[in-house]
């Protein structure tokens, strides 16, 4: 078995040098800008520069360890530890100056995300987690409250890249904010998920979202105390979605994304998700 403290310290380095890289090079973040999945979901040279730096960093440090990142793909491994990158969560983001974008780093173990390092520059704030033994910001301990009820609750959520799909999660925003003291759109899935890790939303959800958006932030959110999972109290995927919320409010939010005619169950096609 890893030592996963040992495994935590790497993940904060990894996440620490790639934000400093990422915050020296917002300068070229114009250059060489390029799209995947659609027009709108874009790729930068610095995107691939992060990844590239924490790939190397893995190799160096941890030959033998498989890696997932957004940019590079799979690499396979034989130690039983995978690591989940996403070099820069929130490219959309970084381009045009908005200061909410993040390195995301999760460890896994045999399966089990048992490591989460989110680092926002914009902020200074590290965010870092590890299974049993909660989750801090900076090195304060993060604890989740939330508000009473769903009525008081500030949600967060996001879009995919996908004129359709966006077309119908407004749908189902148009349900929800009527009912909720208000919505927010951060742009960093990532950086989502440790705002209600921190009490700075009550909730969130999202559908659309990849293993690498969301593996090391919902360690954090679930080690502070959050419920996390999809629209139908599964595990978190792509298709069927990720909410993370206060306890007491999660089962009313999905309630109310299920009636607005989210995914009621995870489709058989969806792509496999590891457990957190």
């Amino acid at each position: 078995m890893p030592d996963v403290g040992e495994l935590a310290v790497l993940a904060t380095d990894m996440a620490r040098r790639a934000g400093r890289l990422l915050v020296d090079g917002v300068a070229r973040a114009h250059h060489a800008v390029q799209t995947k999945s659609s027009p709108t979901d874009m790729v930068t040279e610095m995107d691939r520069a992060s990844e590239a730096l924490i790939r190397a960093t893995i190799a160096q440090q941890r030959p033998g360890d498989a890696v997932l990142g957004e940019e590079e793909g799979s690499l396979t491994g034989s130690t039983g530890v995978r690591w989940i990158v996403d070099p820069l969560d929130g490219t959309t983001n970084y381009l045009y100056g908005l200061p909410v974008w993040s390195v995301s780093v999760a460890a896994e173990v045999n399966g089990v995300v048992e490591v989460g390092v989110v680092f926002d520059p914009s902020r200074d704030e590290l965010f870092r987690a590890e299974r049993g033994r909660g989750a801090t910001v900076n090195g304060r301990t993060l604890r989740v409250v939330g508000a009473d009820d769903l009525a008081t609750a500030l949600v967060g959520t996001g879009f995919a890249y996908d004129a359709e799909a966006r077309a119908r999660q407004a749908a189902w925003a148009a349900h929800v904010i009527p009912r909720v003291r208000d919505i927010r759109r951060a742009g960093s899935a990532a950086v989502d998920l440790c705002w209600v890790a921190a009490g700075r939303m009550d909730a969130y959800y999202e559908q659309g979202t990849r293993i690498w958006d969301f593996a090391a932030g919902a360690l954090i959110a679930t080690e502070a105390g959050a419920w996390v999972g999809g629209f139908a109290g599964g595990p978190p995927s792509t298709d069927g979605g990720l909410v993370a919320a206060a306890p007491q409010l999660a089962g009313p939010l999905r309630r109310l994304l299920l009636a607005a005619g989210a995914p009621a169950e995870r489709p058989e096609t969806d792509v496999a998700i590891e457990p957190l």
